[in-house]
């Protein structure tokens, strides 16, 4: 009896190594003091002395049962960019510049091409972010996951200075919530979605003429990353006084994260088009419109609050950056909360 007998294939996992180095070197910085495949990743700090008070600011998180559509599909190269997204867009909304990430995968079995293909993903998603893959771990752990099926998660980490945190304290009555559009449903409420569509291999292969693609293609579609947006709006003289990522919990959740005591964020529904895919799973699924705003994204993947006098300046650098953004509404006196008006 040896390991391989056991079920882990340790060969495997030197040949997954091997692989992925071409993705991960593409995403490289300067800062970075380590190669692939040692105990840590080292990143120098020395860039950011000049910083008043440099921050860290990090982030964690995994991409959920959006994986099953991955497996269904035998679709792997873009979760990894779901899985960057979720934790470098939280690192944005402090006003932080993601610096690096590092990636675990669990699996019940090491197919080298499969996870090598994952981490392409993962490497892409640090390159839209403009962070460094310094380090990850790849598990295999049968018996525990079955073999054609694996977990996938990351952690980032980024630097502020502690004057440009954007903490929403600041955000006042009058101010204005500009909304960036999302890519589809991004990485959240899929046990929903799941209930509601067949997740089979012939239903996920079908067109719709409302969606203009094929349903597991539009579900798939990943995670837009707003780094660049953000830093296109700071670098465009611009302060973001807040600022939410929306995630798990709609904008019912998000939404008030970013708001202080005695600020309520009135949002206006027709403020832009509802992309089809929320429509599609509202009818589909007879889900009432609350449980929609209070579950996903709705096609607006981040809220900043600005100045009145910023709002045009703000979404011209968001356009630049190639996002598109639209004014979704403003923040009045009131109860801390959303309103949908």
């Amino acid at each position: 009896m040896d390991y391989k007998n056991a079920g882990v294939d340790i060969e495997a996992g030197y040949k997954s190594v091997e692989l992925m180095k071409k993705h991960v070197k593409e995403t490289m910085r300067p800062e970075v003091l380590t190669n692939l495949g040692g105990f840590s990743g080292a990143f120098s700090m020395s860039s950011f002395k000049n910083m008043e008070k440099p921050t860290l600011v990090s982030g964690t998180d995994g991409v959920g049962t959006k994986l099953k559509l991955a497996f269904i599909m035998d679709k792997h190269d873009t979760v990894g960019i779901d899985c960057v997204a979720m934790c470098v867009n939280d690192i944005a909304c402090a006003g932080g510049e993601p610096l690096f990430f590092l990636d675990y995968i669990a699996c019940g079995k090491n197919e080298p091409e499969k996870i090598a293909t994952i981490v392409k993903g993962v490497a892409e998603g640090c390159k839209q972010a403009g962070a460094a893959l310094i380090g990850g771990e790849t598990a295999e752990m049968p018996g525990f996951y079955p073999v054609d099926e694996y977990d996938l998660a990351g952690f980032a980490v980024g630097v502020v200075d502690e004057k440009d945190l954007i903490t929403g304290k600041d955000l006042k009555d009058g101010d204005v919530l500009i909304g960036i559009s999302s890519s589809g449903v991004h990485s959240n409420g899929f046990s929903l979605v799941r209930k509601v569509f067949k997740m089979t291999e012939e239903s996920l292969n079908t067109y719709y003429d409302c969606l203009g693609a094929k349903l597991g293609d539009v579900l798939i579609a990943p995670t837009k990353i707003y780094v660049k947006a953000l830093k296109s709006v700071k670098d465009a003289g611009v302060t973001i006084k807040a600022c939410s990522h929306i995630t798990g919990g709609g904008f019912y959740e998000n939404i008030p994260r970013m708001l202080p005591e005695g600020i309520v964020a009135q949002v206006r529904k027709n403020a832009y088009e509802i992309p089809p895919i929320f429509k599609m799973l509202a009818t589909d699924g007879n889900i009432a419109e609350e449980m929609m705003y209070n579950t996903y994204n709705m096609g607006v993947g981040m809220v900043i609050g600005v100045n009145p006098a910023d709002v045009d300046k703000a979404i011209a650098a968001i356009k630049a950056a190639g996002e598109n953004a639209f004014v979704l509404g403003e923040a009045k006196k009131g109860d801390k909360g959303v309103i949908l008006c």
